[in-house]
């Protein structure tokens, strides 16, 4: 096994702190950005390095130690922001940083929304087709750090995200004649999200684009209605059809990390 690196997370939101927190477990050492001063005390607290950084606010990176690392993990939503300062203007400054400090090794957390609704099953070895915003922005941003010859990038596209605080039940609870009821789910569950995170450092799997999905795809309407019903929430009602859909699968984990799901959509929440 490679010896340990230091990592740092940058955003350490719901995903990313839960992220530090067992890395520090693992006994990495661990630095945190948030964009708030009270955050990153609470970082502090949990024995990670926290640091006040936003990319909206491009002065906020200078001098700091926090790009001081082995490893630099990107979580940052792909939004742009009323500062006048676009999300791709954020991961050009970014990018730039990332030389500056000579870090070697990136993760790009990105999204399967950069596939659009294909309406067929897709893997990485398909080109990114958005059709939404944020998915157009997440492809454009991925195709910048996959360019850069400076450092190693892997980019790992996560299906939608639940788990703790993120109740799936309560997503669609209630809700009437929601279109699109037979089309598949393309979900991960955040200790998955961790656990090939986790994989990827540790083989040293680098330089690859990575589908983070699970391998198990119910319809919309079964896996919405059965999590409602185990948070004890009324039934959402679905319209049954099946229109604008992909099955996300994931060539890389089995291929790279030998990676062993722990939920399966439908199995457990």
């Amino acid at each position: 096994m490679p010896d340990k690196k230091n990592i740092s997370i940058l955003g350490c939101g719901w995903y990313g702190l839960a992220l530090a927190e067992q890395l520090i477990s693992l006994n990495y050492g661990i630095k945190g950005s948030t964009t708030s001063a009270q955050k990153a005390e609470m970082l502090n607290s949990k024995g990670i390095h926290g640091s006040t950084i936003n990319l909206e606010s491009p002065t906020s990176i200078e001098n700091t130690s926090f790009f001081t690392t082995d490893l630099l993990i990107i979580t940052i939503p792909a939004r742009d922001s009323t500062s006048g300062i676009t999300y791709l203007d954020q991961i050009d400054i970014l990018i730039k940083t990332i030389i500056k400090n000579e870090v070697k090794l990136v993760i790009l957390i990105s999204s399967t929304s950069v596939y659009g609704e294909p309406n067929k099953e897709v893997t990485e070895n398909d080109p990114p087709n958005p059709n939404t915003s944020g998915g157009k922005l997440l492809a454009t941003a991925e195709q910048k750090f996959m360019d850069c010859p400076a450092f190693r990038t892997t980019i790992l596209r996560f299906g939608g995200l639940y788990g703790p605080g993120r109740d799936p039940g309560r997503f669609l609870a209630g809700k009437k004649m929601i279109p699109n009821g037979l089309a598949p789910v393309n979900l991960i569950h955040l200790q998955d999200c961790i656990g090939i995170t986790i994989s990827i450092i540790e083989k040293e799997a680098f330089g690859h684009v990575i589908n983070a999905c699970s391998p198990v795809h119910p319809s919309r309407k079964d896996f919405y209605t059965a999590a409602a019903l185990r948070s004890r929430l009324e039934s959402p009602i679905f319209i049954e059809e099946c229109k604008n859909w992909k099955i996300v699968s994931s060539v890389k984990i089995t291929e790279l990390l030998d990676y062993q799901f722990n939920f399966y959509c439908g199995d457990k929440f």
